[in-house]
């Protein structure tokens, strides 16, 4: 899978530039472009893909909910995260009802940042996955709520907040398979299939559960480079 492409609509320089700043510490996401006005960004919606805008309220020739309302008008298929200081109960109601995943009211610290791109990151990359939803699903990953559920349900569950059973599977399969090789996460991901960046969530989970053993190696620049195993 492609990194998931970010469209920022703010007039505040410095407001972008830190929401640029704190993208590219999350893996996953790239900035294909901005804009200062609601104009400007219809311009640029229209030519550009675009995944996941990050949108104002306040902005100088207009309010962002009416960017909002323009892109569900044309059938533009695009998720939003509103980031702004207005904390209106009506123009929260208003961002929810025309679409928005998550409001971020300003200022915000890193943590809510991360929390809302990382969620928004989970579901995008297990939607790209799955080739059927059911219930537990949208209530886990969507609704955030927890239901009583049986068999591989609540073997899904129990994994943690994210992660898909069938994908750890997947993973453990492809792994199986090179028993007793070192494997990079890239490796993984090409064998099994799957996005990087999902292998290396499901592999940390396994590390976790002490089922993989993890050996670094070091180049003479950058990181090192990790190496996985399952354990006998």
């Amino acid at each position: 899978m492609n990194s998931i492409k970010v469209f920022i609509v703010e007039d505040d320089p410095m407001v972008k530039d830190i929401n640029r700043r704190f993208l590219n510490k999350l893996e996953g996401f790239v900035v294909v472009g901005d804009a200062s006005s609601i104009e400007e960004a219809k311009i640029k919606i229209d030519k550009e893909k675009i995944d996941l805008i990050l949108l104002d309220i306040f902005l100088p020739d207009g309010k962002g909910i009416d960017l909002l309302k323009w892109i569900r008008s044309r059938e533009i298929q695009v998720d939003t995260i509103l980031i702004t200081a207005d904390k209106c109960k009506s123009s929260v109601d208003e961002a929810f009802k025309y679409g928005a995943v998550d409001y971020l009211i300003k200022p915000f610290k890193f943590e809510r940042f991360k929390e809302a791109l990382s969620n928004y990151r989970n579901r995008f990359i297990e939607l790209t996955n799955l080739d059927n939803i059911n219930q537990d699903y949208i209530d886990q990953y969507i609704l955030n709520i927890s239901t009583n559920c049986t068999g591989d349900e609540m073997q899904d569950k129990e994994l943690s907040k994210g992660l898909n059973l069938k994908t750890y599977d997947k993973i453990i399969s492809y792994m199986n398979q090179k028993k007793g090789q070192d494997l990079t996460a890239e490796e993984i991901a090409k064998g099994s299939g799957l996005a990087r960046v999902t292998v290396r969530r499901y592999l940390e989970k396994m590390a976790e559960e002490g089922k993989v053993e993890i050996n670094q190696e070091y180049g003479k620049i950058g990181r090192p480079t990790n190496y996985y195993m399952l354990k006998k």
